[in-house]
């Protein structure tokens, strides 16, 4: 199926469940309004594996438009000046997949070269580290992060990459309180400063713990293992990262952005009301409501309790993704995101987030370090792997983003 008849059968899968959820009247017994809710629920989770599918479709469509484009590396016409091979990157990757497989023995005195000049420093000068991982190698994993969360999406959050893992400060401004005045005519005008502030990021230091590899595998060259290991680094990573980023307390971590957020509250500790929705878009100013990344966020099964809500006209307030106009799914008009860190609906939780989640900086030093243990396992027969990576994130503009928090009781 083409990504757009997908897109079709997911249309007639939202008026199928919606046409289930009709048939519950105030005359419907309990055991009745189960079962069609299953059979709603059931709908919109073959609307989801669509959704995943064409998810996968569209990242294949774009992997084939790169390998179809043009190699850099290639002579182009008669111009013999260019020479093929050479990339710096690929060199690099190449020489990193030799040193996990290997280790540093096993690398050329080219290969040497290319890794020493990456050679990861410590705060002190005197400090050495482990190899940094090739650009490639970084990029997957990046990739692989979003997966576990939307807390590292750049076309979402500010994502700011530095260099080193100095305190970065970063200055704030409020002016919100402050307007112009009249002036009457030989009336010497009056001062009113700025208001200024500055947040402080810094970065903590994220583990994978270690990972053995068989030396079995290592020989193996048809298996993956920078693969493997890259997508063993994801799933550590990832999901301890996009937590802190998510509820993180702000000491000794990250502080989240439901953390850090204000709230709005909502009228019940297990429900969420179609009025506590629009309490808690209204809690944000219009200004911000413009922005390109403004959106909802939420968790898997609140999107379920969201789905079945209806406005007062009797309209349901999610709507599926646009076929023709290629829109994605909403929420009142807002697109939104799913982060299985958010909080589920219940007593004193905070199960919605909504707001600009550009005002929300995330911090990551560029360097992902990776370290080769091999006597530690050398009486198994296997070489250790560990890898780091440095992140923080906090809230810059505490009136750009808020949550709904339900009553303890």
């Amino acid at each position: 199926m083409t990504i757009s008849e997908l897109r079709a059968k997911q249309a007639q899968l939202v008026a199928e469940a919606r046409a289930e959820l009709e048939k519950i009247t105030p005359e419907t017994d309990e055991a009745r309004s189960a079962e069609i809710n299953s059979a709603h629920d059931k709908a919109m989770g073959e609307y989801d594996r669509l959704e995943a599918r064409i998810a996968r479709e569209e990242k294949l469509a774009e992997r084939e438009a790169e390998l179809n484009a043009a190699d850099e590396r290639r002579p182009v016409g008669e111009n013999r000046s260019v020479k093929p091979g050479g990339d710096k990157d690929e060199l690099h990757r190449q020489a990193f997949e030799t040193f996990l497989r290997s280790g540093a023995s096993a690398l050329s005195r080219e290969q040497r070269q290319i890794m020493l000049e990456a050679r990861a420093q410590g705060v002190s000068p005197d400090a050495k580290g482990g190899y940094l991982a090739p650009t490639v190698f970084v990029a997957r994993v990046i990739e692989s992060l979003k997966a576990y969360g939307p807390m590292l999406d750049d076309g979402v959050f500010d994502i700011i990459n530095t260099g080193n893992g100095n305190d970065l400060e970063m200055p704030t401004e409020d002016d919100t309180a402050n307007e112009g005045a009249l002036l009457g005519e030989n009336v010497q005008d009056t001062e009113q400063d700025m208001e200024w502030g500055q947040k402080t990021l810094g970065a903590y230091k994220y583990t994978t713990k270690i990972i053995r590899v068989s030396e079995e595998l290592l020989q193996d060259s048809a298996i993956d293992v920078e693969g493997r290991i890259a997508g063993a680094f994801a799933k550590r990573i990832g999901r301890i990262v996009n937590r802190h980023l998510t509820v993180g307390t702000g000491s000794a971590q990250p502080n989240g952005i439901v953390t850090a957020a204000g709230s709005t509250a909502a009228a019940a500790a297990a429900a969420i009301a179609f009025d506590d929705l629009i309490e808690l878009e209204h809690s944000i100013d219009p200004a911000y409501r413009t922005a390109l990344s403004i959106r909802w966020m939420f968790n898997d099964n609140t999107l379920k309790l969201l789905r079945k809500i209806k406005d007062a006209e009797g309209r349901y307030i999610w709507q599926p993704a646009d076929v023709r106009g290629g829109a994605p799914a909403s929420l009142l008009n807002y697109s939104y995101m799913i982060n299985q860190h958010v909080a589920n609906v219940g007593a004193s939780a905070k199960s919605v987030v909504f707001g600009d989640f550009s005002k929300y900086a995330v911090r990551r030093v560029k360097e992902l370090t990776t370290k080769r243990l091999v006597e530690r396992y050398a009486d198994f027969h296997q070489v250790g792997f560990i890898g780091f990576a440095r992140f923080d994130g906090e809230l810059l503009d505490a009136a750009a983003v808020k949550t709904l928090t339900h009553p303890a009781s």
